[in-house]
């Protein structure tokens, strides 16, 4: 969640490079309501956000028992500041303006924490997803499938059999906002469908609700 339109797209591009699917938001009110209903694993959240500060949803993360690591990402870099945030819940601070390589190490540090909390694994009838480096391994061991299609299976399989919306999935695979039509979804997902297949793993679309995925058994 970031008011800068060109940073945060730039943040956005930078972690789908590095494997993570993201969903970006620029308004408060929007990301506070995301938030409460979205499975994401980590969150980036800036103070300075229109219609609801950072500070006030990151508040409410922790008051609803959310733990989820959140680094807080502004321009207000005072120690004031960086007090506030942490003391609201924060896990990490990183002031701007800031180079992409610290911004990256932080975000491992925080993966690292996720992956000890958590279950570091998922799996999916003969499927196993490495949630920390976002490998996807089969009986004879992990499977070559591009990077886009690993965000698709991940968004699908982190919904635990849940519907995901086409949007959902165009939103994982490009980031929220971005300006690529919704036909594409239907590409990745007959691609990725072909390559399950063989492991007993269905993708299941319902026209005009979603997606789904699940095992033949």
């Amino acid at each position: 969640m970031e008011d800068n339109i060109s940073l945060a797209k730039g943040i956005c591009y930078h972690l789908q490079d590095a494997g993570h699917a993201v969903d970006m938001l620029h308004d408060g009110t929007q990301a506070d309501a995301f938030l409460r209903g979205d499975g994401a694993d980590m969150i980036v959240l800036d103070l300075n956000l229109p219609g609801k500060d950072g500070l006030a949803i990151l508040r409410g993360l922790r008051a609803r028992g959310d733990h989820r690591p959140v680094l807080i990402l502004t321009a207000q870099a005072e120690t004031t500041d960086k007090v506030a945030g942490l003391d609201a819940g924060a896990d990490d601070y990183l002031g701007k303006p800031f180079e992409m390589q610290e911004f990256s190490a932080r975000i491992r540090a925080l993966s690292r924490r996720v992956t000890d909390i958590g279950t570091a694994s998922r799996t999916l009838g003969t499927l196993r997803f490495d949630l920390s480096t976002r490998m996807i391994e089969g009986p004879d061991g992990p499977l070559d499938i591009p990077r886009r299609e690993v965000a698709l299976f991940e968004r699908l399989l982190m919904a635990e059999g849940r519907l995901v919306t086409k949007q959902g999935l165009l939103d994982s695979l490009y980031g929220t906002g971005a300006d690529i039509g919704e036909p594409v979804v239907e590409v990745y997902v007959s691609r990725l469908r072909k390559r399950l297949q063989p492991y007993g793993v269905q993708i299941i679309v319902k026209r005009g609700m979603g997606y789904l995925i699940q095992t033949d058994t």
